[in-house]
């Protein structure tokens, strides 16, 4: 579970999550730099006062006065008003016994003086105590002492003392200013990383603004300016790119919507007028001649089968891209092509239908395929004149449908695939002008190509790409290699 500051820190506002983690890192980086600085500069001051040791000697006068006080047990400590030198002597026996020269105050003896003294090590030098607690820094080495009146030479150990007190009261002062330093760096981190982070998050504000606008308003006319290249600029430029891909669906939408209703008005209309005809008869009791309403009943027909076929291709182009690309499988074209060619020759039973078709396996829907092949077919049959010939062709996947009609004006071939498009020559025939855009919409799930030219001599050519191969896949794989 998330702990509870964890939590609180969660819950505080972007820009001060931003100040305060830029606080800390700079908090830690100011913590580190100022514990190196001060073991640095404790290290230095240590080796200068060691330096300084090594290379003091204490008066031989004074040394051999300490050794004879001792000697005749008279004191040589000094008392509270004497005034010491530079350094604390004092010397060391073997037996841990300490002779104090005069001005100096006893140290306590350490183990590393012992070893001096034994003549086991040559000199020392360390951290101790005197006996009134003061910090200081020895020295220990062996020297020789000549005792005055017998002219005896005696070695002994001797320990110099310096007193701390200049180096922690150095260490002390750097200390206070790194502190402060640091605590100054710290708030003035918090401060500009709030500053930055208000700057920089500045266009993801702006982002936000626009996000709740078109959350609150639905406009999606909104747009944000783009300064840059970085990840702001590249948020912003996907959100206005959103925000056109939304309103151009919901364009797109609306015209569906006004076109089919458009589309859908006038066989209602007819359809309406009939069964008015019809009811009207059946209550007034006047009979409608019989070949009159031998033709309402086709015109009834006809109207509704021109509703279901309408209402079919809206269903169609109402699939989104990704449930009909789901569902592709390998498929013989030229079978479907054969099924699709039975059914054109019973819409134009008094046209030719003159194919050359090899075989070429495809991955596709085959509903939809078959539907995009009848659509080419049907229009191709529509615009043929009576016992005119349509030229079928499928060669290395390339299909190719061409009538001997009027042909398509090139003025109007941009918009052939466009949904409820239809030839001003064409309005007066059956149709929603929605066949070609389900045969493009099913080739391109397919990943082929179609396109639409006038032929030569005269009528239209419509050519159907399709990648795939001239054989089936092996069993199992499921897939169908292109051919190169």
């Amino acid at each position: 579970m998330t702990s509870g500051p964890v939590r609180r820190f969660r819950a505080l506002p972007l820009r001060s999550r931003l100040a305060l983690l830029t606080a800390l890192a700079v908090a830690v980086a100011v913590a580190a730099v100022s514990v190196a600085a001060w073991l640095l500069t404790r290290g230095q001051l240590l080796q200068e006062l060691d330096r300084s040791l090594e290379n003091t000697r204490a008066p031989k006068e004074q040394l051999a006065e300490a050794l004879v006080a001792c000697r005749v047990g008279v004191s040589a400590e000094p008392s509270a008003q004497d005034r010491p030198g530079f350094a604390y002597t004092q010397l060391v026996g073997a037996d841990g016994e300490r002779c104090v020269a005069r001005y100096s105050l006893p140290v306590a003896v350490g183990a590393e003086d012992l070893a001096v003294a034994r003549g086991d090590a040559p000199e020392a030098l360390h951290t101790s105590r005197t006996d009134g607690g003061q910090n200081v820094r020895v020295h220990t080495v062996r020297e020789v002492v000549t005792v005055p009146g017998s002219g005896q030479r005696v070695t002994v150990a001797v320990s110099l003392a310096r007193p701390l007190t200049e180096v922690d009261a150095a260490l002390g002062r750097l200390a206070l200013l790194l502190t402060a330093l640091a605590g100054i760096g710290v708030v003035g981190a918090g401060a500009a990383g709030l500053w930055v982070a208000r700057a920089g998050l500045r266009p993801v504000d702006r982002l936000t603004d626009a996000v709740e606008h078109v959350a609150r308003t639905e406009d999606l006319t909104v747009r944000i300016p783009v300064e840059g290249e970085d990840e702001i600029a590249r948020l912003s430029r996907s959100f206005n790119a959103m925000t056109a891909a939304l309103a151009s669906s919901r364009d797109r939408q609306a015209q569906l919507i006004a076109d089919a209703g458009h589309e859908l008005r006038t066989p209602l209309t007819s359809l309406r007028t009939n069964v008015e005809l019809l009811a009207r008869s059946e209550e007034t009791g006047r009979a409608i001649p019989a070949d009159d309403r031998r033709a309402l009943m086709a015109s009834v027909k006809a109207q509704m089968t021109e509703l279901a076929a309408l209402i079919g291709d809206l269903q169609e182009l109402a699939r989104p891209d990704a449930v009909a690309a789901g569902r592709l499988e390998v498929v013989a074209l030229h079978e479907v092509l054969g099924t699709a060619l039975e059914r054109a020759r019973l819409r134009g039973p008094e046209l030719v239908f003159s194919p050359d078709v090899r075989p070429w396996y495809v991955r596709a829907e085959p509903a939809a395929l078959e539907r995009a092949l009848v659509n080419v077919l049907d229009n191709a049959v529509k615009f043929s004149p009576p016992g005119g010939e349509v030229e079928v062709r499928l060669v290395d996947g390339v299909l190719a449908v061409r009538d001997h009609g009027p042909g398509i004006p090139a003025g109007e071939l941009p918009h052939v695939f466009e949904r409820f498009w239809r030839s001003p020559s064409a309005r007066s025939l059956p149709g929603s002008g929605l066949g070609l855009s389900i045969v493009a919409r099913t080739v391109r799930q397919a990943g082929g190509e179609v396109a639409l030219t006038r032929a030569e001599g005269g009528g239209t050519r419509a050519e159907i790409r399709l990648p795939g191969a001239p054989t089936p896949p092996p069993a199992g794989t499921g897939s169908v290699v292109p051919q190169q």
